[in-house]
């Protein structure tokens, strides 16, 4: 029986009568996380949410169009996409030993076109070292906005430097990026300039 968002779904092609639908080479979870008014007390990541996991093309343009952009959330708010099964934090141990590339801008616009482009590289497995990569993160913030790919193993320099310069031409950047290691962020080591950039 199909599910909702597969009838919703108007991308398949009819194979006698059935519905086809593309299937991904692996499935992704959306997930949400708003910060704006946090609980006294409250440990990080209580807010987070899983929102929806998805393995098909359509799926995917179907959640896309009825979720809202990251331009329109509320400041402090994140919204993920993961590979199912690895949660977005530091803790996961698909994340632990890694880190994340990172742009920022004040652009609204630009936000969700690189969000887009990026969502389109991860789930169309455009990255030679796709099973390196974890997700990324839309950050809405009131001054900037951020978006980071979190990649498995920091200390691989090449592939995140092969990660660092394919996310770049896929999202059109010319500013230099940085790359940071998670265990620098947990330990608050100030290395603003990043371990790696391109």
């Amino acid at each position: 029986m199909a599910t909702e968002v597969e009838t919703a779904a108007s991308g398949g092609e009819i194979d006698g009568g059935q519905k086809v639908l593309h299937r991904l080479e692996r499935k992704w979870t959306f997930w949400f996380d708003n910060q704006s008014k946090p609980k006294q007390g409250a440990a990080w990541g209580t807010s987070l949410r899983k929102v929806y996991t998805f393995d098909t093309v359509e799926e995917f343009w179907c959640l896309y169009d009825q979720i809202f952009r990251p331009s329109k959330l509320p400041a402090n708010a994140d919204f993920h996409c993961f590979k199912t099964g690895v949660e977005p934090k530091w803790e996961d141990p698909e994340c632990a030993n890694g880190g994340k590339w990172s742009v920022t801008y004040n652009r609204k616009a630009t936000l969700d076109t690189m969000w887009l482009e990026t969502l389109m590289a991860l789930i169309g497995e455009q990255f030679d070292e796709s099973e390196e990569i974890c997700g990324v993160v839309a950050s809405v913030r009131q001054r900037q906005d951020k978006l980071a790919l979190w990649t498995k193993t920091a200390s691989n320099e090449a592939v995140q430097m092969s990660i660092g310069k394919k996310w770049k031409e896929i999202i059109d950047y010319n500013d230099k990026i940085v790359y940071s290691f998670h265990d620098d962020s947990r330990r608050e080591k100030s290395n603003r300039g990043g371990r790696y950039n391109v």
